[in-house]
């Protein structure tokens, strides 16, 4: 099941479990659409794999399967600027 971290490991931006903006590899490292597309320019930092729009969990099964609080922020060099 997936995480659904709370934010964009790259500027810290909140990112709501319904959020169109959540982009997602392979490992589920996080980030929002912009710092995805445009700081890392389509590759994640961690894994170098590609990213993807991360599913949106239905709301009636988020209260059984809440997402995640811990927030994550990554030292990318892309994203020293955010």
């Amino acid at each position: 099941m997936l995480i659904l971290k709370p934010n964009c490991e790259c500027c810290d931006r909140d990112l709501a479990p319904d959020s169109a903006d959540a982009r997602i590899c392979t490992f589920e490292c996080t980030f929002c659409a912009d710092c995805a597309e445009t700081r890392l320019g389509g590759a994640c930092p961690n894994c170098g794999g590609n990213f993807t729009p991360r599913p949106i969990r239905p709301a009636a099964l988020l209260a059984r399967h809440p997402p995640s609080t811990e927030r994550v922020v990554g030292q990318h060099a892309a994203c020293a600027a955010a």
